[in-house]
């Protein structure tokens, strides 16, 4: 990297699942409006031809009017092409296909498990974590050996098991998961805030809070607007509220990632903190009788189960795009997303300072009643080459109940995904909250081998003796 006052040249960026036809393009769109950074960013992707599209994409992208900062977008063959020299690296990996994700999904609905998401938690994130950590093994040891000094920044769900396992190969890792469904909840309590003041809100990053929790089960227990406490405010609208939610949201029954918050109101009401993650998330952290026993059930709360026929009608719409893209006809729309990876590889190299939620070991006890072991997400100061966690406080115990066992299952997922230990998955799955006590030990080892079977073309080869 070069620096130039204000501005640092030469940021070399390695972006690993450089196919993605999603948030790549999201990622170009923030580079390419961000004046103090260029570089390179070399693409690596199992999916050669996906990538080589992505750098004509990136390439377009550079050279439109618009852009203010310049990036050169190449496809690197290998890893170790990808990663030597990086500054940065990038994680957003599709562990598998949607043909695998279908069996997270929806084969678990055999026993009446339903799965709002399937992607971190419940039998659709342990199996997923299965397929996915051997990949991070892969990329920490790659890291390791060719960048061991890069910052590394991953997208890739089950978020808090890929931190894990990038600390666990590589303890000297300089690693963070990035999650937006924070961003959200601060969206909705601004929402809320206008609604019921008349006042204005210019952004959602006016809104000040407190992060505290794990991927996809997180909280505040403060939230401000310019020194005013927003919780009695919440509290308020959530008590008028309760039954229609908050309705300025899209059609939950045909946008598959909308929802009316009626669970976050639930929640609230029961455990007086704002559930700060999509409902869909949150449904699947807590027992499988509450929020998903059935679609009639998931209707009344006013969200979606994702069916996966959705997410592979929406591939082959933006697979079309990617073509579109790729050679000109359409161009990327150069509007700021609100997503924040790039502000922080900004303060990272030292040009600002930025406070925002993360994923990473939870080392300085950032929250004081769970491990050190545990990867947590709360706010974390990003300047100048480092990252301090932002100590959160304690987990009240109701909520706390349910995050443990899953902090338990970490543990243990990461160690049957290493050891290929089958009567781990079990384990895990009878301890998961979404099955527990709902499947017998019969049920659990069909319903678990069921799904090997079909994950087994991604899984290493040593789980064939064990399925």
């Amino acid at each position: 990297m070069n620096y130039q006052g204000d501005i640092v040249t030469d940021i070399n960026i390695a972006y690993i699942g450089g196919g993605s036809r999603g948030w790549a393009w999201v990622f170009m769109t923030e580079l390419a409006l961000e004046p103090g950074l260029s570089g390179t960013v070399r693409l690596y992707d199992t999916d050669m031809e996906a990538a080589k599209s992505n750098e004509a994409i990136g390439n377009n992208v550079s050279r439109k009017k618009e852009a203010i900062s310049k990036w050169r977008y190449e496809t690197a063959f290998t890893m170790r092409e990808a990663l030597t020299g990086a500054d940065f690296v990038v994680i957003s990996v599709l562990p598998g296909t949607f043909e695998e994700m279908e069996v997270d999904v929806h084969m678990p609905e055999r026993y009446g498990i339903y799965q709002s998401v399937g992607d971190t938690t419940g039998p659709g994130g342990i199996i997923r974590a299965l397929r996915t950590l051997p990949m991070f093994v892969e990329i920490a040891n790659a890291i390791k050996a060719f960048c061991p000094k890069a910052w590394v920044i991953n997208y890739t769900n089950p978020m808090s098991l890929c931190v894990k396992t990038l600390y666990h190969v590589f303890p000297k890792i300089k690693a963070f998961g990035c999650c937006h469904e924070v961003f959200g909840t601060q969206q909705l309590l601004k929402g809320i805030f206008e609604k019921e003041t008349g006042n204005e809100v210019w952004n959602r990053n006016e809104i000040l809070v407190n992060v505290l929790g794990i991927n996809h089960f997180t909280w505040f227990d403060y939230a401000s607007y310019k020194g005013i406490d927003l919780i009695p405010v919440y509290k308020e609208y959530v008590a008028k509220h309760f039954e229609e939610g908050f309705e300025e949201e899209a059609d939950w029954k045909k946008d598959f990632f909308a929802c009316s918050h009626r669970v976050k109101f639930d929640l609230f009401n029961k455990y007086g903190l704002i559930a700060a993650a999509g409902d869909r998330h949150l449904a699947e952290f807590m027992p499988g009788d509450t929020y998903l026993l059935n679609p009639e059930t998931v209707d009344y709360w006013r969200f979606a189960l994702t069916p996966v026929s959705w997410r592979k009608k929406e591939l082959q719409e933006r697979l079309e795009k990617s073509k579109r893209l790729a050679c000109g006809e359409e161009a990327l729309d150069l509007t700021p997303t609100g997503e924040e990876g790039v502000l922080m590889i900004k303060a990272l190299c030292g040009l600002n300072r930025m406070i925002g939620n993360v994923n990473v070991p939870n080392s300085y006890l950032q929250i004081r009643n769970l491990p050190k072991s545990a990867i947590v997400e709360t706010n974390a100061i990003f300047e100048g080459d480092r990252i301090h966690p932002i100590a959160a406080g304690k987990i009240p115990e109701g909520i706390l109940n349910f995050i443990r066992p899953q902090a338990d299952n970490h543990e243990r997922i990461l160690k049957a995904a290493l050891e290929r230990n089958i009567n781990l998955v079990y384990e895990a799955f009878k301890n998961d909250t979404l099955i527990n006590g709902r499947l017998n030990n019969k049920e659990i080892k069909s319903l678990v081998n069921d799904m090997l079977k079909g994950t087994s073309l991604y899984l290493p080869h040593e789980w064939q003796n064990s399925i």
